[in-house]
């Protein structure tokens, strides 16, 4: 397997990402810590997730300990700050003037989602909920857990509220590439969640997805999407991170094969598994390891038409390195209709030896912007028409 990750320089000052003709970008809120994922509150105020993925405790092998040594370089691991902040442009500029903690001592938060007076949070060891009060700049009152999930290897809990507000569904990651460790650790994990409100069930809503990290409705159809970072060690290309409809009851296909029924002769067989296992929609490319989703109607920003934003946070894995974007795919008619164009790309030097930045989660801001999490620069990133 191949192992290649650029040093995170961060940004220096002045230095912005490169936006695409006809858009221009600012940083929104900058002096973070390792900003993953955004929400956005109904008056207007934007949180933030700072959390971070943790060093690896257990390392049987070499390769295992020159992974870790290199995420940490890439400063994609380290110690977590476990804490949501909020941002509030107070003048209307573009740019946050308020930023201050807004619910802290979380468990590798990432997801967020409100419905009525209720804020959920996605931490990595299950769905919490806090009260919460409009207008409010900070939660200190103790959360109640939801639902557990098993903490460890992709670590991301999303969270995405139904359009009738009655389900919350949430993605969880497998433990390891391929169910090296068996899959009764597994158990419970590649999937997307549902839970229910109301009645306080869930149930796995779909399986089979090595690691679903962003979630996203298509509001003509009504249909569940998510991208999702395919398994590690078969090449460059092999296989391709994808976005995908999400069926209920779905199956697609880890660890036992990819793209379909593509078999991956390194796991022990399921024929059965095999045989119902559903081809992604849309290949975005190998190892782009693709985080960030939501839709983005028309008119968001000029000359971008219905589609999904997409925060490609890069490689690690492969000889060329690939993601390290923002990307849009057209959407026409529920389904993705073209190839995949830019919005904002200059997050890795030409020479691919140092990365300023790293894209994440994204979501449409209050002002008809576009704002992305960018992880290494701890800048959330704000893109507007020119």
């Amino acid at each position: 397997m191949t192992l290649k990750m650029p040093s995170a320089r961060g940004w220096s000052p002045g230095q912005l990402p490169v936006a695409a003709p006809g858009l221009k970008v600012n940083p929104f809120a900058t002096g973070l810590d390792h900003p993953r994922w955004l929400h956005v509150l109904p008056n207007g105020d934007v949180l933030v997730a700072e959390s971070s993925g943790e060093p690896r405790k257990v390392m049987r092998h070499l390769f295992d300990h020159a992974m870790t040594a290199t995420m940490k370089r890439a400063r994609a691991a380290g110690v977590s700050a476990n804490r949501i902040t909020l941002l509030r442009d107070t003048d209307g500029d573009g740019v946050a003037d308020k930023c201050e903690p807004f619910l802290t001592g979380l468990s590798q938060p990432f997801g967020m989602a409100l419905v009525e007076d209720k804020f959920y949070v996605g931490n990595t060891d299950g769905i919490v909920v806090f009260p919460y009060v409009e207008g409010t700049t900070r939660i200190t009152g103790p959360g109640r857990k939801l639902v557990d999930f098993k903490p460890g290897g992709h670590w991301t809990r999303s969270l995405l509220v139904s359009a009738d507000g009655s389900k919350l569904f949430a993605g969880v990651g497998s433990l390891s590439n391929i169910g090296d460790e068996g899959m009764a650790v597994e158990e419970g994990r590649a999937a997307v969640y549902e839970l229910d409100l109301a009645s306080g069930t869930s149930r796995i809503f779909a399986s089979g997805l090595r690691n679903p990290v962003g979630l996203a409705w298509e509001p003509s159809t009504n249909v569940l999407w998510t991208v999702v970072n395919e398994r590690d060690g078969l090449g460059d290309e092999t296989p391709p991170d994808y976005l995908t409809s999400v069926q209920d009851s779905g199956f697609y296909g880890w660890p036992y094969s990819y793209w379909g029924q593509t078999v991956d002769d390194r796991v022990p067989q399921d024929a059965a598994a095999v045989a119902r296992a559903i081809t992604p929609d849309y290949a975005l490319g190998g190892h782009t390891a693709s985080l960030g989703l939501c839709w983005m109607p028309a008119g968001t920003l000029p000359g971008f038409p219905d589609g999904m934003a997409i925060g490609q946070h890069g490689s690690w894995n492969r000889s060329t390195l690939s993601g390290y974007k923002l990307v849009f795919v057209p959407f026409e008619n529920g389904r993705p209709s073209g190839p995949a164009r830019d919005i904002l790309s200059g997050f890795l030097a030409p020479d691919e030896s140092v990365s300023y930045g790293r894209p994440v989660g994204v979501t449409l801001g209050p002002d008809k912007s576009l704002l992305m999490a960018d992880d290494v620069g701890n800048v959330v990133w704000r893109v507007t028409g020119a």
